[in-house]
């Protein structure tokens, strides 16, 4: 399954009051952007995921219940990406999920 222009457009209502944001489709999921900084993955089963590098910010979205995207390699080795699920709150108020999103930018820079 990949994402449909319905869920482009909803990305793109959720995230609305960042600055210069953009999508970008990828392996069936989508990159969201922010003046050109991915900070979020649509993924292509409907999971929001945040990105967190290690550090303060990834111990916040841990504290919250967020979990690490983690996935198994053909090796059976298992292995972990920068990115965390979202809080179901974020999800439903842009407001909490703009300031994830800022928060996360913050830590990227």
């Amino acid at each position: 399954m990949s994402v449909g222009a319905v869920d482009i457009a909803f990305a793109k209502e959720l995230f609305a009051d960042l600055p210069d944001l953009t999508t970008r489709k990828m392996f069936g999921g989508l990159g969201i952007y922010s003046a050109g900084i991915i900070f979020a993955l649509l993924m292509s089963d409907g999971r929001f995921m945040i990105k967190a590098k290690e550090g303060s910010f990834a111990d916040h979205l841990a504290s919250l219940g967020c979990t690490r995207w983690t996935y198994t390699r053909k090796d059976g080795a298992a292995s972990s990406m920068p990115y965390w699920s979202m809080p179901d709150a974020a999800l439903d108020d842009p407001d909490t999920a703009c300031a994830l999103a800022r928060d996360a930018l913050a830590a990227l820079s």
